[in-house]
């Protein structure tokens, strides 16, 4: 079958690998959609962590925001899953340390990362594997486009979950993470301002309903203004600080971004404050939310797909390049059935 392989930084191509054989407990999926994540173009580059700490070595099969179809069952599976539409986890889980066991598989120490970590080829293929007990039904009313956001989506909705119950919210990022934090936000209550860096990235956020849209360089110069909650769904070294000083005493400060070199917060902004800051690794928790705000229309994250490509057009778009007419979202997503 084919496959998006990243041999060396910078060096991929669609390659001839061997069909997936689902073990016990395998669904043998087909997948029908995979989004392209900044984690992926760490990866393609050379500059994610893991391959540093000898967590990753190339070749890598990259791909974990995905939908598909299950096609095959390994053996001791429920035949009921055979042509249903599905997603899948991300972190894999051993299933019986103490971290599995409390309900916290997604920081397992001994867990598989699809698409990430050795050990599990990612959805950038016409066919994967996925372990029954992390596979999530997809409802008729999710379209493949949401299907294949449930991840991020899953994310995005731990962030606004971990900013309390309602109040005045700053999302840093007008990223696909944040966009989506922006939605769930909404749609929970809150009133919610974006931040970010690209104009259009700003304007998709007005239209999927945000009210209020700064550029990340203003929020310094503004006084007086101060936030129940701050998410940092940024990249900028710079955001994790402005959030905690922008956030108001007793509020909650979210880290769901990572920077490329080491952020710093003054611990006194929190201190002093008395705030609570949350960092958020995962969407395992969040996945039936996402699912379920999805089904219900509540949040719309189609718009936030730009275009939808081949595997064969996948390292141009790893590397920064955008079709001609793809749209003003972040997003781009892949059907490994294209060319």
């Amino acid at each position: 079958m084919r496959a998006f392989v990243v041999t060396a930084p910078r060096e991929a191509s669609v390659q001839e690998v061997p069909e997936p054989e689902p073990g016990d407990g395998d669904l043998l999926v087909e997948v029908e959609r995979v989004g392209i994540c900044g984690t992926d173009v760490e990866f393609y580059t050379g500059e994610m962590a893991y391959l540093e700490q000898g967590l990753t070595h190339f070749p890598i099969r990259l791909g974990h925001e995905w939908t598909g179809t299950v096609v095959g069952l390994g053996a001791g599976t429920d035949e009921s899953w055979l042509g249903r539409r599905i997603t899948g986890d991300t972190m894999l889980g051993c299933g019986h340390c103490r971290f599995c066991l409390a309900g916290k598989h997604h920081v397992c120490p001994d867990r598989f990362e699809v698409g990430i970590q050795d050990g599990w080829p990612g959805a950038l293929a016409e066919r994967m594997l996925i372990p029954q007990r992390f596979a999530h039904a997809i409802p008729d009313s999710v379209s493949v486009t949401a299907a294949a956001l449930v991840e991020p989506g899953g994310n995005s909705l731990r962030a606004v979950m971990a900013a309390g119950e309602g109040g005045r919210l700053l999302v840093l990022g007008s990223g696909t993470i944040g966009l989506l934090a922006a939605q769930f936000a909404l749609a929970r209550g809150f009133e919610v301002e974006v931040a970010g860096v690209r104009p259009e990235s700003l304007e998709l956020a007005e239209s999927l309903g945000v009210p209020v849209t700064r550029t990340i360089d203003s929020l310094g110069s503004l006084e007086g203004v101060h936030y129940d909650a701050v998410i940092d769904a940024t990249s900028d070294a710079r955001a994790p600080h402005l959030a905690a000083q922008l956030v108001d005493p007793g509020g909650r400060v979210v880290y769901i971004g990572l920077s490329g070199t080491p952020s710093h917060v003054d611990t006194r902004d929190l201190a002093l404050k008395d705030v609570t800051a949350v960092g958020i690794l995962s969407a395992s928790p969040g996945l039936p939310g996402a699912i379920d705000g999805y089904a219900t229309g509540a949040v719309r994250p189609e718009a936030i797909v730009a275009e939808v490509v081949g595997l064969g057009d996948v390292a141009s778009r790893l590397a920064g390049e955008r079709g001609a007419d793809a749209g003003p979202g972040p997003k781009v997503h892949v059907d490994p059935r294209l060319p």
